[in-house]
């Protein structure tokens, strides 16, 4: 057998999945030196001192075994209780709680345990790049649901009721949202709860962005009256804690959707890595807490000011109340969102992701991340500016 004749033997949901369009924006800028990311979604700040000593100490002491396939106790206990102090949802630590490689397993888990075949999974977009393909590969069909700028992007009743088919069986949420910044309230939350609930839809949330949020707190939808039995709550430390490569998620919801779940997670990867796990729980202590708010008063401030500095060189840009990004709309320029964000890292060496990297949704918009130094956003928004100057 050949390389050549491989092929014939990948799945056909392999072989139509296109790659990621963030890693090709990458692969691009790969061989140049002077190049300023706003493409990367990942903190600019390294992972608290404190934290990382904690990890330190626990090789030293040889803790480097396997854990409980859920997780450390005493993690699921602390995650549960941060939960119920911040965000006002109740989970049982033993049976309603998972801990996971990222929220990313948790997503791919979720759905591999949800989807029949030719299930449609509802997904509001613009959104993060992994929904619709981890939606295929389980043998479900994706079904964008359209948010627009002129109301920052949230999920509007209307927008969902004309998604369902008898065939919806999944809504994904993800507020604060990647790419948009865009949030959602309590009052925007409730029309959306009574469609779930009288349509019998299964809620997936995705809150990995819960505490990136700017002038009023996030809502967990799962928070919302009867909601909670209907809903997977997930999320993890890569963002609000600076702990990317940690890679510790986490899941929370009904027992029987977590414990169909854990299946699959002990049968593929065992358990969460444990320093991983003992990182994360090092990180709701005080001292973690408080590093992660001072990270948050950080973006914040770079927030305002990239935002301010894209609408003064003309790119029109909605307020993003969460996450790290903004989304500013390149519509007028006449180009799309791939020649403009080719030609703005070709030219200017400044690296943006193309809106439609997040669904079709996205075109006419880039994706800026502001989590990267105020002496670099000042400079790509100057490059920026030289760049629209010579369309």
């Amino acid at each position: 057998m050949t390389t050549s004749t491989i092929s014939q033997f990948l799945t056909p949901s392999i072989q139509q999945m296109q790659p990621s369009g963030i890693r090709k924006f990458f692969d691009y800028s790969s061989e140049r030196t002077d190049i300023i990311s706003l493409g990367i979604g990942e903190p600019d700040f390294p992972t608290p001192r404190l934290v990382r000593e904690a990890c330190v100490r626990a090789l030293e002491e040889g803790r480097t075994t396997y854990t409980h396939n859920a997780g450390l106790p005493e993690l699921r206990e602390s995650i549960a209780e941060y939960l119920h102090t911040n965000f006002q949802v109740h989970y049982n630590p033993t049976h309603e709680l998972m801990v996971t490689i990222g929220s990313s397993e948790a997503l791919d888990l979720a759905l591999r345990v949800l989807i029949n075949e030719g299930d449609e999974i509802l997904v509001p977009a613009p959104c993060y790049v992994s929904y619709s393909p981890i939606t295929n590969l389980g043998g479900g069909v994706a079904v964008e649901v359209e948010t627009f700028a002129h109301n920052n992007f949230k999920l509007t009743p209307d927008s969902l009721l004309a998604s369902l088919t008898p065939r919806s069986k999944v809504l994904i949420l993800s507020y604060p949202s990647n790419p948009t910044g865009g949030i959602m309230t309590y009052e925007d939350w409730l029309p959306i709860a009574k469609i779930a609930e009288e349509h019998n839809l299964v809620v997936i949330t995705d809150e990995v962005y819960a505490e990136l949020t700017y002038g009023q707190k996030h809502v967990s939808f799962a928070s919302l009256p009867g909601m909670k039995e209907r809903t997977l709550l997930l999320s993890g430390f890569s963002k609000a804690f600076a702990m990317t490569g940690w890679r510790i998620g986490y899941a929370c919801g009904p027992e029987e959707l977590i414990q169909a779940m854990l299946k699959i997670h002990q049968y593929t990867v065992m358990c969460a890595p444990i320093l991983g796990q003992i990182a994360a729980l090092e990180s709701l202590k005080p001292h973690g807490l408080a590093a992660k708010d001072e990270m948050m008063a950080s973006y914040n401030a770079r927030r305002i000011s990239f935002v301010q500095g894209l609408r003064q060189i003309g790119l029109q840009c909605h307020e993003p109340l969460g996450s790290f990004f903004a989304f500013p709309s390149i519509a007028h320029t006449g180009l799309t969102s791939e020649q403009f964000a080719q030609r703005l890292l070709q030219e200017v060496g400044v690296l943006a992701v193309p809106g439609t990297a997040f669904g079709k949704g996205g075109e006419g918009f880039i994706r800026c991340s502001y989590a990267t130094s105020s002496v670099q956003l000042d400079e790509a928004l100057e490059r920026m500016r030289q760049f629209l100057q010579t369309l």
